[in-house]
């Protein structure tokens, strides 16, 4: 991977008459025999792609079964270039590369996640760059990645060979048209995102129509599942599982719920606009103090919002979105599984490559400033909890949904335990946990230090979390590390 981020610096720029910016994107190849070549973009002719020199030109006559390829940019999709020009995913495929590491999506809606998902319906194994070198190839191609979050395909009218189609949303929907849009959607999206033209001036209808959100057919403008979910003036009439459902459990014993029907655009500020002040400050008496914190973590709930209607698998038409919150806890669940490649094991880590399930919504919800221009805005919520001094939150699924649990307070983390356990913990041993579960993990100084233990108490409480399960030892001797037991 950090070889290949050599590679890209090596770019050849491209004269262009147009400001269009060219992309760096370097690929080193490991051979099953183990050598390395690689390739850069441009290396042998202006604008020849990285993956076309290094299998086209460099190895157009070898075996490369069993070989490994390495891209800083996700290849190119089928429908993606002019026939009869191969994509870059078609040529892996044909050169029999079982296994391809990605740096990061082509945000181009062309190519976004469809050159990915080219590679896996063909049987390659798909992994991503680790988060920080992806983070460091989105600096090195930034000017590229401003114009391609700009830019969008004109829908070829000729049949394409071969058409990916990530989501059935994608296609339009026939019942509906563009004066089921909802003017004040519409026009929050155009004043959060800085667009100048009016909401029904032809230049904003066509700015919809590149990004996913219309089509023309037959010589008018018709929504897509994904544009009648983002402003729709009732989505649910055409898509019965989208918006999001919400409960509020009081400490009473009473409920509130509210079902949010609305545009999905509109739908995080009104979950806030909900919420605020239904709830009392609480008290948190962690680490021997009493202090007070606000009811809700606002900017976390709203990150787990926009992440849930982002990346939800819409095609699970039997499920919601859902948000709870309960006096120790805020819970939203998601339908579907994380996006391939992106494990449920990176998300409980808070390392989970930059990946959207569904490029149209997060192309509109980033231009908006309400979610990462690429990815699922983990690191937020981990910083958010750190800041605030909370547990941090937790992945887990239970099927069909996808569960992150916030934690309102220091000490809900440890009600949330199950009875058996909980009793069976004293007051140190709750503190305690109470201090592990606001970081992924601490060595046995570290827990001695914010306990004021000495080392014998500090590594019998550890100890005790490890046989229940609450923490696993990771490392040996002095790099031993204590590693909270994520659900």
């Amino acid at each position: 991977m950090e070889r290949a981020i050599e590679v890209m610096r090596q770019s050849v720029h491209e004269p262009r008459k147009d400001d269009k910016a060219s992309p760096k994107v370097g690929t080193v190849l490991r051979k099953a025999d183990g050598t390395i070549e690689s390739a850069c973009r441009g290396e042998l002719r202006y604008g020849d792609h990285a993956e076309f020199t290094l299998l086209e030109r460099k190895n157009r006559d070898n075996k490369l079964d069993g070989s490994v390829l390495f891209a800083t940019l996700e290849p190119c999709a089928p429908d993606s270039r002019h026939p009869p020009k191969l994509s870059c995913a078609e040529r892996i495929v044909l050169a029999r590369i079982k296994q391809v590491w990605v740096g990061i999506e082509d945000p181009d809606p062309k190519v976004d996640r469809k050159g990915i998902q080219y590679l896996m319906d063909n049987g390659v194994t798909v992994h991503m760059f680790d988060r920080d070198l992806q983070e460091l190839i989105h600096e090195v191609n930034k000017d590229f990645l401003a114009q391609a979050l700009e830019r969008a395909a004109a829908a070829e009218e000729e049949k394409k060979a071969q058409k990916i189609v990530l989501s059935s949303f994608e296609r339009t929907l026939p019942t509906t048209a563009i004066e089921d849009f909802s003017n004040e959607a519409l026009e929050k999206y155009r004043r959060r995102a800085g667009i100048a033209d009016a909401i029904d001036s032809p230049a904003f209808q066509r700015r919809l129509v590149q990004q996913g959100s219309l089509r023309e057919e037959t010589g008018r403008l018709v929504p897509t599942g994904f544009g009648f979910l983002l402003f729709g003036k009732e989505p649910r009439r055409a898509i019965r599982q989208g918006g999001l459902l919400g409960a509020i459990h009081f400490p009473n014993g009473q409920e509130e719920r509210r079902e949010f029907d609305e545009p999905l655009v509109l739908i995080p500020g009104l979950v806030e606009e909900w919420l605020r002040n239904k709830l009392p400050n609480i008290i948190d008496r962690g680490q021997m103090r009493r202090k007070e914190q606000p009811a809700l973590p606002f900017e976390m709930v709203r990150e787990g919002v926009v992440n849930a209607l982002i990346h939800r698998n819409y095609d699970l038409a039997g499920a919601k979105s859902q948000l709870a919150v309960t006096v120790n806890t805020i819970t939203i669940k998601s339908p579907g599984q994380p996006p391939p490649p992106v494990t449920l094991e990176q998300l409980q880590t808070f390392n989970a490559p930059m990946l959207s399930r569904n490029p149209e919504l997060h192309y509109v919800f980033a231009r908006m400033e309400m979610a990462e221009e690429q990815g699922l805005g983990i690191k937020s919520l981990k910083a958010g909890a750190e800041k605030l001094g909370l547990p941090l939150p937790t992945y887990s699924f239970e099927a069909p949904y996808l569960v992150l649990t916030l934690y309102r307070s220091r000490e809900g983390a440890t009600l949330t335990l199950s009875p058996k356990i909980l009793g069976s913990l004293n007051k140190d041993e709750k503190s305690g946990w109470e201090f592990l579960v606001s970081k992924q993990s601490a060595t046995m100084a570290e827990y001695a230090d914010h306990m004021e233990f000495d080392k014998r108490k500090a590594q019998r409480h550890l100890s005790r979390f490890i046989n229940l399960g609450l923490l696993r030892r990771v490392g040996v001797g002095r790099a031993t590390k204590y590693e909270v037991a994520r659900p």
